[in-house]
């Protein structure tokens, strides 16, 4: 596909955190045949190694134009030397996807280490990401966009992944107050993007699977859908699958901002007392 956004333009330079796999993989590879410069960031070896080589096959100037650069985005000084050395390789950013996550689970009382891993790398790696590269993509004034990736988790918060929902709700409110930013600060040209996959096959959601469930999009699909979002000019890009249409998806926000219109219990829509309302709420077109 042809991406019809300037921030997109060919020469211009794309960092992808989480760039090893799944969406970032399918992004990075897009953006390098549409003549992209394109860093891969994520965790060092040989997958690392394996998808610079994937991407780099598809870009015209091959190795010239495509570079992997190990990065633990838990890490504050990982995030600034990645910055460094894209701008000591290609000069600027154009492209900044966030997208780095993790999801080993998580109880309300359980390991600390998970809920410290989960908010390290989901919710402080985008905050990281953006504060460190923002400043120079504003400042060298060509269109450029900065991705970064939410959950639906994080606006319907569904019980069993606390620390996952609480790290992605996270990322909605700071791109939120990104957007916000960037479109009052005078001669700004960089804008912000908040992409909420569906049910994508990734190596996340895989759980043993080794064959992509009906219900789900490919990564592919869901990096389609979100360039053309951004050339729509929508911030929330809220990504359907294969078995919950955007409806469904916009009466299960809706439910779940009723609960605090409507004085119910938390997460009513899992509540006995509330659940069979939900069902027909949401049901209802």
């Amino acid at each position: 596909m042809s991406i019809q956004h300037p921030a997109f333009a060919k020469g211009h330079v794309a960092v992808i955190t989480g760039a090893a796999s799944g969406i970032g993989l399918a992004a990075a590879k897009e953006f390098a045949r549409n003549g992209l410069c394109v860093v891969l960031a994520d965790l060092e070896g040989d997958k690392l190694d394996e998808a610079c080589r994937d991407v780099q096959a598809l870009a015209e100037g091959g190795e010239a134009d495509v570079v992997a650069i190990a990065t633990d985005v838990s890490k504050p000084e990982q995030l600034e030397s990645l910055e460094r050395a894209v701008i000591q390789r290609f000069g600027r950013v154009h492209v900044l996807m966030n997208n780095a996550g993790i999801q080993p689970g998580s109880s309300l009382f359980g390991p600390q280490a998970n809920w410290d891993s989960v908010f390290a790398v989901n919710l402080m790696g985008v905050i990281h990401g953006t504060r460190i590269f923002a400043n120079d993509m504003m400042a060298h004034n060509d269109p450029a966009v900065i991705i970064n990736t939410g959950s639906k988790q994080g606006i319907t918060t569904p019980p069993g992944d606390p620390a996952y929902n609480v790290a992605k709700a996270g990322v909605k409110a700071f791109t939120e107050a990104l957007q916000h930013e960037l479109r009052n600060t005078e001669g700004c040209h960089v804008e912000a993007h908040l992409l909420i996959p569906g049910f994508v096959y990734t190596g996340l959601t895989a759980n043993g699977r080794t064959e992509k469930p009906s219900g789900a999009w490919t990564p592919e699909q869901t990096v389609d859908f979100m360039l053309r979002s951004i050339e729509r000019g929508d911030f929330y890009i809220l990504c359907p699958d294969n078995d919950v249409d955007r409806p469904t998806d916009e009466r299960r926000i809706a439910w779940a901002a009723g609960d605090i219109i409507e004085n119910r219990p938390p997460l009513s829509r899992w509540h006995k007392d509330h659940a069979e309302a939900a069902s027909a709420f949401i049901a209802k077109r």
